[in-house]
């Protein structure tokens, strides 16, 4: 009998200690923000314009750091959506070594992300979802132009780690789809695709 009570016992405070801990993920906010700095290393990939004499991949994108903010929010402790915005980036454009201009873009991106250990210290998690960039500001010499906005596919894979109830730092990978026609005089004569990888590093504040 004493056997059976020290079980009982240890069962009970095995399911308090459950419902303890899901009450406390019950009551954490579902909200997530981070700031971070972003690396963008664009892919600069073009087709050729034989009738210009410019080959393949002559067209060329600057790369760029840029500040970050993005806003989660947590439906389940493991699945979440991530929203990524920035303001607009100034980037230069060169064909074949020779500048030629620039241009600005926005790229807002959201996906939906899966965390495999939310509750543990060290979080890694992975993401997929949408882009859409807006481009503006273009300012192209000899007649070159630019489509004005991309919509792609973003993958993502980051890991957070958690100091303390609150705050997490947080390294960050995106691959992001971002092309844009090439006009010379309204015609289309090429496409560039930036195909940017962006690496972040950042701090979150759990609400």
């Amino acid at each position: 009998m004493t056997l059976n009570l020290k079980t009982l016992a240890i069962a009970a405070a095995a399911v308090a200690a459950l419902g303890a801990t899901g009450q406390a993920l019950a009551q954490q906010s579902p909200w997530l923000v981070r700031a971070r700095i972003v690396n963008i290393d664009t892919a600069n990939q073009s087709e050729a314009v034989p009738a210009a004499g410019i080959p393949a991949d002559a067209i060329h994108v600057s790369n760029k750091t840029i500040p970050e903010v993005d806003i989660s929010y947590f439906f389940t402790p493991q699945i979440a959506a991530e929203l990524v915005l920035t303001y607009p980036q100034k980037h230069n454009v060169s064909v074949g070594g020779a500048g030629v201009g620039s241009f600005k873009h926005l790229p807002p991106t959201l996906t939906l992300q899966y965390h495999f250990l939310p509750g543990a210290q060290f979080s890694p998690y992975v993401g997929a979802g949408v882009n859409y960039t807006r481009i503006s500001n273009i300012d192209l010499q000899g007649g070159l132009g630019l489509e004005k906005s991309s919509t792609g596919l973003a993958l993502q894979a980051g890991v957070d780690y958690k100091l303390d109830k609150h705050w997490s730092l947080n390294v960050d990978i995106k691959k992001v789809q971002i092309r844009s026609d090439v006009t010379l005089n309204a015609a289309r004569i090429s496409q560039v695709r930036l195909d940017p990888v962006l690496f972040g590093v950042g701090l979150g504040y759990r609400f």
